[in-house]
């Protein structure tokens, strides 16, 4: 990191380069839930959550589900089911020892995202719980969000991207696939199609 020359180091010198927002982006945000943001909300069907621990690591987690998976239980108060995954709780883990985190959600489809930034804990109330089943399957943990900001993100970077058009995606065939990445990177005495199997079988078996 130390061999670059030119580097910013206050946001004096970022804000001579970059300027100063309008006050639109300024004002555009809130501090709780409007009919607004449930609606996209009740429609995204996927997220992305940024946690710290308390030496400030970083993590940031996808979650996913039927869209209106994630339940506003009012205008300032979320609640996302947790879903059999791989076990490390990176996010549940982060929040015991720094409970703020950044919500991103998507919409398949639409170039703006919302963002909503808030404190989280971790809840077990079977209530709460049982309401967010799917299939039968009750979630063993819910994060509950007590919100603080949320803003709606302007869609340039889905443009440039050209995330939601298919005929201008990249192809898939110079691009590793998890059980080789697996393979190497957990240095896994197994072949490389026994660990995709598994793989394969956990996506049918443990989605709920």
């Amino acid at each position: 990191m130390s061999s670059f020359k030119e580097i910013i180091r206050t946001e004096e010198e970022l804000r001579v380069i970059m300027g100063h927002p309008t006050q639109r982006a300024v004002d555009k945000t809130i501090a709780a839930l409007d009919e607004h943001c449930r609606a996209f909300i009740a429609s995204s069907p996927f997220l992305l959550i940024a946690s710290s621990d308390a030496q400030g690591r970083h993590d940031v987690s996808p979650k996913g589900d039927p869209p209106g998976f994630v339940q506003v239980l009012d205008e300032r108060t979320l609640a996302i089911p947790d879903r059999p995954g791989n076990r490390r709780a990176d996010t549940f883990a982060n929040i015991l020892q720094q409970p703020q985190v950044a919500l991103l959600f998507f919409i398949p489809g639409k170039e703006d995202t919302l963002r909503v930034n808030g404190r989280a804990q971790i809840v077990r109330d079977l209530a709460l719980r049982e309401h967010m089943a799917v299939q039968g399957k009750v979630p063993d943990l819910t994060l509950v969000v007590e919100v603080q900001e949320a803003f709606i993100h302007c869609p340039k970077c889905m443009v440039r991207s050209q995330l939601w058009e298919p005929e201008h995606w990249p192809s898939l065939k110079e691009v590793p696939t998890m059980a080789q990445t697996f393979v190497a990177h957990a240095k896994i005495d197994q072949p490389v199609a026994e660990v995709q199997a598994s793989i394969d079988q956990a996506v049918k078996e443990r989605l709920y």
